[in-house]
């Protein structure tokens, strides 16, 4: 059996339906040995300040952009708030979101490493280092 790339990854998004194509394809592509999808930012939060605690922090997260308790940038300023280093992780915020202030404040962003238009796919997959 093949190696996954990476050894956990974090997917928030609100979406069910997005979360379950998001999660097959990052499992038929063997991205990750371990994907944990969490449908609430603030949910998601708490799941990171608990990795935190145990000091296993996934590698990567996809995080989406419009989510109804907080957005992605809101969740991006949360973590920066707990004081942990983060900088190791690779933030990719997956979004359908084609609002040019959207794409300005992710540019902007020195945590967020790419935009990817939803859904994730094999190319975009294969592109990430």
């Amino acid at each position: 059996m093949e190696d996954s790339k990476y050894k956990s990854v974090l997917l928030v998004d609100d979406s069910y339906v997005d979360n379950l194509i998001n999660r097959k394809m990052l499992q038929s592509n063997n991205f990750a040995d371990d994907i944990t999808v969490i449908d609430s930012p603030i949910k998601a939060i708490a799941y990171l300040q608990q990795c935190i605690n145990e000091g296993s922090l996934p590698e990567v997260i996809f995080l989406d952009i419009r989510m109804p308790e907080m957005d992605g940038f809101q969740f991006l300023e949360k973590l920066l708030n707990t004081g942990v280093d983060i900088s190791d992780l690779k933030i990719y915020m997956l979004s359908s979101s084609l609002d040019p202030d959207d794409l300005k404040q992710i540019a902007d962003n020195d945590l967020v490493s790419k935009f990817i238009s939803k859904p994730l796919t094999e190319k975009i997959l294969n592109e990430i280092e």
